[in-house]
């Protein structure tokens, strides 16, 4: 009463009205099936009880791809920590079965009876007295710094098979590494993110039939060469020998613009959908379509990036009160300047049109159902104003 007087906002009493509702009795109300795959393409699946864990360990790279990047990130530094401290314990050891760690061995001693000859004792690495500086050369010669203070010598042909293995060691580290880090950041699914589906499908005439229809569109500039879409309902089904198939998925044929389902994405798209008696939308009527039916509608759509040449996939769903039925999806291409505009603030709007309460089989056998419904008689081109030139006509002046 007080909303209609003005005096309390609308939205602030429906509000108040659902927070007073329990929580127990509004989330039964709210209870609707639980998606196969989500508005944003994330598919709701749980993988348990996997026993053999060793398999994802022969895939080593599509492992660390697939990790999330903190993950990726801590092992990407470990690595690198890891190597640097072994690499730098094999030079000490080195070092130390050398007797560069001995300073009682930096000045040897040689001669022949009693005479003393001192020269200079030549180390494996030079600069080299503990551990720390073991673990500074390690790292100077895994990344190629060379600071010049330490360096390699002729003494040991030990050290110097290790420098060959660590530079080896170091180059398939950097090259899986920063392979791994290049594939997350160029990850397909990036690209998916500006292609963008309507919130909502719908259902109405078109050519005088009931169609299934959605629209589709692309934020970049940059095409999606040889893209393809598909559609498939995912509902529960039993066979005739009682066999229960929970996640069925039924393929759809679509039709588009441009025939088939190939499409040429270069401005939002209405892709649609005819429902006939192959259709699994042939006996839903509006009554169905509810949160507590048992269908969804997954689209995927598929193509090639341009700039780079990855193969992209973008996915999306739809369940059963996400369809809105008598509604049509709105234009929002028009003509300006020589050139077409698109305004995507329009993407999802839709309109209601004049659509059978029926299903598809009903109106397929009484056809004098579509005799009641008045069909609007505007067409969607557009007329141009033309100016008429007034005519002029000369005649002879009397005499």
């Amino acid at each position: 009463m007080l909303s209609r007087k003005g005096i309390i906002p609308e939205e602030y009493v429906l509000t108040r009205l659902a927070e007073d509702v329990p929580d127990h009795a509004r989330y039964r109300a709210r209870e609707r099936r639980a998606r196969f795959v989500g508005k944003n393409g994330t598919c709701n699946v749980a993988h348990k009880n996997i026993r053999e864990q060793g398999r994802f360990l022969q895939d080593v790279f599509t492992t660390l791809v697939d990790l999330k990047w903190p993950h990726t990130l801590i092992i990407f530094t470990m690595s690198f920590l890891c190597s640097w401290l072994l690499f730098a314990m094999i030079w000490w050891l080195i070092a130390f079965a050398h007797g560069d760690l001995d300073q009682n061995t930096r000045m040897h001693l040689r001669g022949d009876g009693g005479g003393l000859g001192a020269v200079e004792f030549v180390p494996c690495v030079t600069e080299m007295h503990s551990f720390t500086s073991a673990f500074l050369f390690s790292i100077e010669v895994q990344v190629t710094i060379g600071f010049g203070g330490r360096m390699m010598t002729e003494e040991c042909p030990a050290a110097i098979f290790m420098l060959i293995v660590q530079n080896i060691v170091g180059l398939v580290l950097n090259s899986i590494m920063l392979g791994c880090i290049f594939m997350k950041t160029a990850q397909a699914h990036r690209r998916a993110e500006t292609l963008i589906f309507s919130k909502h499908a719908v259902i109405a005439l078109r050519e005088g039939k009931l169609c299934f229809m959605l629209r589709v569109g692309d934020l970049r500039k940059s095409m999606i060469i040889s893209a393809t879409i598909r559609m498939q309902v995912v509902k529960k089904t039993s066979s005739l020998e009682g066999e229960i198939v929970p996640l069925n998925q039924i393929d759809i044929q679509m039709e588009n613009p441009v025939g088939g389902n190939s499409i040429f994405l270069v401005s939002p798209l209405i892709i649609y959908h005819v429902i006939d008696k192959n259709s699994p939308f042939y006996e839903v009527s509006p009554a169905n379509l509810h949160h507590h039916e048992d269908l969804e509608v997954i689209v995927i759509l598929e193509g090639v990036v341009e700039t780079t040449g990855i193969t992209t996939q973008a996915r999306t769903s739809y369940l059963a009160d996400e369809i809105l039925w008598g509604h049509r999806f709105v234009p929002i291409v028009t003509e300006e300047d020589g050139q077409y505009s698109v305004d995507y603030s329009k993407f999802g709007n839709t309109v209601k049109v004049p659509t059978p309460n029926c299903t598809a089989k009903q109106l397929e056998e009484d056809r004098s159902i579509m005799d009641t419904i008045s069909l609007s008689p505007r067409g969607t081109t557009r007329k141009r104003s033309v100016r008429l030139k007034p005519k002029f006509s000369i005649a002879d002046e009397p005499s």
